[in-house]
């Protein structure tokens, strides 16, 4: 069995900050960190791997130091690490995203396609399902229960008050939610192997299956025009009294406020 994880490498969020001036990240001196949906992802390939037998290959895309993440996905278990890192992939929305992934995946064997729900610094939860749409793949979303019979998968899908469960047909892409496992930590040999014995592959634009004019900037339908962090608001009051004296001095400042 060959299973296939796409991870994506984050900007640990408690520690970013924007440029006021331009409104876009401060990734500079930022800790990375691997996307914690996509752990999660992995770490259940690394189970189906264990209990089955498979052949788990990471794939992720961005600038060089991404070979950090992919390092420490090998060093968790994963057998092979791809990096697709070319200046033609930059300004890519999910869709140009999800297109290069896509693009890289055609040229791979695989059984099982594993992706997290959403990553931290974008939630859009787009880029999984647009690659299933690609590849024409059958897809089950919001995985937070999974298991194989054969060629067969039956997942619990999660859903806001309770679960679907799933069968489909290998092929077929999951995405990963945080209640679906718990990710194992790197062995003192795993982490070994994969700094010294196991190889980082790069691949370009010119190494994957794709019309470059629906990569990048130009092959982007949506564009960020501005982030920012909300204005900071004062510090909260604390009523003291009864809860009926805190309900009437509360109403009080309200209407002071003019809010009622």
């Amino acid at each position: 069995m060959n299973i296939i994880v796409c991870i994506k490498q984050v900007p640990d969020t408690n520690e970013v900050k924007i440029d006021k001036k331009t409104g876009t990240l401060i990734r500079e001196g930022v800790p990375s960190i691997i996307n914690p949906d996509d752990k999660n992802a992995l770490e259940e390939a690394l189970r189906l791997k264990d209990e089955h037998g498979a052949n788990v290959v990471v794939l992720t895309m961005g600038p060089p130091q991404a070979k950090v993440a992919l390092k420490e996905a090998l060093a968790m278990g994963a057998d092979e690490g791809i990096l697709l890192s070319d200046r033609a992939f930059a300004g890519s929305d999910t869709w140009a995203t999800s297109t290069t992934l896509a693009g890289a995946i055609k040229k791979l064997d695989y059984d099982i396609l594993l992706c997290g729900r959403q990553a931290i610094d974008g939630d859009t939860a787009q880029v999984g399902p647009q690659i299933a749409e690609h590849l024409n793949l059958a897809q089950i979303t919001y995985v937070e229960d999974l298991k194989i019979d054969g060629k067969e998968i039956i997942a619990h899908r999660a859903v806001e008050d309770g679960y679907y469960k799933v069968k489909a047909q290998m092929p077929v892409l999951l995405t990963a939610i945080g209640e679906l496992n718990e990710p194992r930590y790197p062995s003192m040999r795993g982490i070994f192997d994969a700094f010294r014995e196991k190889e980082i592959k790069v691949w370009s634009a010119d190494d994957i299956i794709v019309d470059m004019d629906e990569i990048g900037l130009k092959g982007s339908p949506t564009q960020v025009k501005k982030s920012f962090t909300p204005a900071t608001r004062g510090s909260g009051e604390q009523l003291e009294g009864s809860t009926e004296e805190k309900v009437r001095s509360l109403v009080v400042r309200l209407k002071e406020r003019q809010i009622i």
